[in-house]
């Protein structure tokens, strides 16, 4: 993020770090309700399945959204001007998909509303990633440090309050609440890690639309290939997922909700860090938990105490996450941040003007676009074509939800992306 003034005219009064939070608390929703349909883990339908599914919705959003928000022809040249970012995107989808399937063995496990909360630990690591790789943190006041650090304290000791929650509610099943907890915190690994190329590509000037289109082929690639070694063999998992025909659609609507709130996180990390926008959108355990909790029924035959240790540890969690946010990063903490963006400008040979208006907000080719393509429309009535092919072929499964705060959930998981999309549209014209 550049602290200079910028050659475009600033078309809102919002700050960058405004921005960067209100993103992150968007992501927050959309990236908890994304998870919703791993409950089908429950059902008896392998979490290969399930990630696939949504790795599959994920490859279509990834590509639409991007495409909707500002054409192939931007996304193309972006990635024509940045090549060396593109093997960086496609390891970031390798790790995500390698996460993405062990949340899915954490859920059939210890439960959505305990295993969310402990594959958030990823905020640690990417904090850790953050402050080492990008000078996030470096030259702030011994104020901000105590909150990162405090919130970062208050996240290992959330995640041992519920996981203590998890023993208590596993306890007829032993040694599964300790592969539910193994599966979480290595979702956390991974996830923390994938962070490290969302960064270098922001400081580097990259879109984060253009960084999700490439992504998609690196967490497709790999969950294919992590299906063919678990079946043995391409033909097997072909059939289970013929199988599993009937319920695809939900996962496949996981996927693709996914990415819209891996979008809001994406330009939380551009324009706050990865050390600060990361634990925000980790509130998603909030919305994981009322998902779990509320719309599941996860908590009835919970004890009392049970009960307590997860809501107490949950909130603690978010408390920290809080913390961490609110340390805003001062001028002195600015000028590392601006290093780190020359020194990538130096390595790749960026012109460094640019590159510091894309990081600040701007975009500089907003007065001349890039014109639309025909193919956009045939991209956009695929994408509405699998949605409809899938729908027609699900059937209901034998999972209870209660409708009413399934509704009450859906309606909130939408304000934030029409306010929160229009914030950045305002600011940044999805810059």
């Amino acid at each position: 993020m550049s602290s200079n003034a910028t050659t475009a005219p600033v078309r809102s009064t919002l700050s960058l770090h405004q921005l960067g939070v209100f993103c992150g608390l968007a992501a927050a929703v959309w990236l908890g309700s994304a998870e919703a349909p791993t409950k089908l883990v429950n059902e008896g339908f392998s979490p290969f399945l399930i990630s696939m599914g949504m790795v599959m919705g994920a490859f279509v959003a990834r590509w639409t959204v991007p495409t909707l928000l500002k054409g192939t022809g931007f996304l193309f040249g972006d990635l024509r001007d940045k090549p060396h970012l593109i093997v960086w995107a496609v390891l970031a989808g390798m790790l995500w998909a390698v996460g993405n399937t062990l949340t899915i063995f954490a859920v059939r496990n210890v439960g959505l509303a305990v295993a969310f909360p402990l594959w958030n630990t990823n905020s640690l690591v990417g904090l850790a990633w953050g402050c080492l790789l990008f000078r996030e943190l470096h030259g702030s006041r011994p104020k901000d440090w105590a909150k990162v650090i405090g919130g970062a304290a208050a996240i290992v000791f959330g995640a041992t309050v519920l996981a203590m929650a998890t023993a208590q509610q596993s306890s007829g099943a032993p040694g599964r609440a300790q592969i539910g907890i193994i599966a979480a915190l290595g979702a956390g690994l991974m996830f923390g890690t994938m962070y490290i190329p969302y960064r270098k590509a922001y400081i580097s000037g990259m879109n984060p639309l253009s960084f999700v289109t490439i992504f998609t082929f690196g967490e497709l690639g790999t969950i294919l290939a992590l299906g063919w070694i678990f079946y043995g063999s391409a033909s097997v998992m072909t059939s289970e997922l013929h199988r599993a025909r009937t319920m695809l659609f939900w996962p496949f609507l996981g996927g693709f909700c996914w990415v819209i709130g891996d979008l809001f996180q994406q330009y939380a990390a551009k324009y706050i860090g990865i050390g600060r926008g990361i634990p925000l959108s980790n509130t998603n355990q909030l919305w994981g938990l009322a998902w779990g909790a509320l719309v599941f029924g996860e908590f009835v035959g919970l004890s009392g105490s049970g009960r307590t240790l997860v809501i107490t540890g949950s909130l603690i969690m978010i408390a920290g996450a809080v913390s961490i946010s609110m340390a805003e990063p001062p001028p002195s903490e600015m000028e590392n941040w601006n290093q780190a963006m020359r020194r990538e400008c130096d390595r790749y040979s960026l012109d460094s003007g640019t590159v510091a208006a894309v990081v600040s907000g701007e975009d500089p080719l907003a007065e001349h676009p890039h014109q639309r393509r025909w193919w956009e429309v045939l991209i956009m009535l695929a994408a509405f074509g699998i949605f409809a092919w899938l729908a027609i072929g699900t059937r209901a499964q034998h999972i209870y939800v209660s409708l009413p705060w399934m509704i009450v959930l859906i309606v909130g998981t939408l304000i934030p992306l029409f306010v929160c999309g229009s914030m950045l549209w305002k600011r940044t014209r999805f810059s």
